[in-house]
């Protein structure tokens, strides 16, 4: 019998459906590199894919379940709650586990949530554990990502349909647990408005899931120097998006730290804070 942690995760990741691997037309981005051709076919069918989304009709792309790229994160599931994969997901229940192990203080926050999977494991494993003096954060736009601000911060993905999760489809994800009450809370907007008066005083995890470099660069100038020695910092795309990764190095450079970065898979990294 499967353990529930795990078929929660499983549930969490979309794994458990194997139409979780389709993609909705409507929401997918554009292939840079397919043919002029390629790329009018694909507005054309975006186009008629929005259309019928107003009468509630989707037009899906039927792809194969493949575990190994779910396991990673490198698909987006069109049912589930986060896209960072079992793999991302068992490293942040490790995290977790430590921190509560170790007696680390402080609340935990992630800086691009999408639908709340992440965020929603976090909040059972403390749940499970009895911990009622610690605070889950959820920092997002809850409209998308934004348009790059120059070419520092690499693709321009403002428009993608999929990525635009509104913070009230969010609570409605944790309340489907019983995961939503006071120690869940959100903060609203981009992160350079609201996390330099975010009211959180130490971070034991800081999770960070912005993809672009301003996003990244935000998250780490007003959000670092929070999290408590032995703390874990965690950052998603640092192995697939060069513009988060950049950021990330310049801004240990500009402090001039340079902690053990490890890798959690293919794109996900951490580190654990020095005493200070």
């Amino acid at each position: 019998m499967i353990d529930p942690l795990e078929l929660f995760k499983e549930v969490l990741t979309g794994g458990v459906y194997d139409e979780s691997a389709w993609h909705e037309i409507r929401q997918e981005a554009p292939d840079p590199a397919a043919s002029r051709g390629g790329r009018l076919k694909h507005r054309v069918l975006r186009m008629l894919a929005r259309r019928l989304d107003r009468v509630g009709l989707s037009i899906v792309r039927r792809i194969p379940f493949n575990r190994e790229v779910r396991a990673y994160g490198e698909d987006w599931p069109l049912v589930g709650y986060t896209m960072i994969g079992r793999r991302r997901l068992d490293h942040l229940q490790h995290c977790v586990e430590t921190i509560l192990a170790e007696g680390l203080p402080g609340d935990f926050i992630e800086t691009g949530v999408w639908r709340g999977g992440a965020c929603m494991l976090v909040k059972s494993l403390l749940d499970a554990q009895g911990v009622r003096d610690r605070t889950v954060w959820l920092a997002d736009s809850f409209c998308g990502l934004p348009p790059p601000k120059d070419a520092a911060d690499g693709d321009d993905l403002s428009n993608v349909d999929l990525l635009a999760v509104s913070a009230d489809r969010v609570r409605r994800n944790f309340e489907r647990f019983g995961l939503l009450d006071e120690r869940v809370r959100f903060l609203e907007g981009w992160f350079g408005d609201t996390l330099p008066g975010a009211p959180i005083e130490r971070l034991a995890l800081l999770r960070l899931d912005g993809d672009l470099y301003h996003s990244t660069m935000d998250a780490l100038t007003h959000l670092y120097h929070r999290v408590v020695p032995g703390g874990f910092v965690v950052v998603d795309d640092y192995g697939s998006w060069p513009s988060c990764r950049q950021a990330v190095t310049d801004f240990l450079a500009a402090r001039g730290e340079r902690p053990e970065i490890t890798a959690i898979d293919r794109t996900g990294v951490f580190w654990r804070t020095a005493a200070k």
